[in-house]
């Protein structure tokens, strides 16, 4: 059992001073997962890496968790859905109306030639996302690992728990099930 795995267990059994002890062993890896997920952001997004990860962090953990983790990966697989959350709900307030609905704040004097926005729509694939975890929760949770966490499938097949080939299969299934509901065919 690694430290990181020693230290959730700590926490979930109630130890003020291991939520402590795991920032500082997790941070960066975090902090690499909040960076993959913010380059797919749109360019001018109001939230960097690092607010994500501390978000994702305090919404993790606050003022008591309520998830044992079983593993490092278990916790990284709830770290990456907290950040997908988080994003989601950075869309939403954007594109609320009493926000000013789709239009951009641009300060007159850094005027310049607008940038594309991103080719993804978050909002639609957080919908899709939760229409396909009717079907199959497993293959949202690979999406989450490999889209919103940057793994490799190696890596999300030992989060998971199955086998690099499974995983390369069900990451093909949800890639086209995923294009076909956004899509809207």
């Amino acid at each position: 059992m690694d430290n990181v795995t020693q230290i959730l267990t700590a926490i979930h059994g109630g130890d003020p001073a291991a939520a402590a002890q795991l920032l500082p062993l997790v941070y960066d890896e975090l902090r690499r997962l909040a960076a993959s997920n913010m380059a797919r952001e749109a360019p001018g997004h109001t939230l960097n890496a690092t607010a994500l990860v501390h978000e994702a962090y305090i919404r993790l953990l606050g003022d008591s968790p309520e998830l044992a983790w079983n593993h490092r990966g278990h916790f990284f697989a709830a770290a990456a859905e907290s950040m997908r959350r988080i994003l989601v709900d950075h869309a939403r307030r954007k594109h609320a109306q009493k926000r000013g609905g789709e239009r951009e704040r641009v300060p007159l004097d850094d005027i310049q030639i607008a940038a594309p926005e991103s080719d993804i729509d978050l909002l639609a694939l957080d919908e899709a996302l939760t229409r396909l975890a009717a079907m199959d929760a497993e293959a949202v949770q690979l999406v989450q690992l490999r889209y919103f966490s940057g793994l490799t499938n190696v890596q999300a097949a030992e989060c998971l728990g199955i086998s690099t080939r499974s995983a390369e299969r069900l990451w093909a299934f949800a890639r086209a099930w995923l294009y076909r509901e956004m899509a809207g065919d």
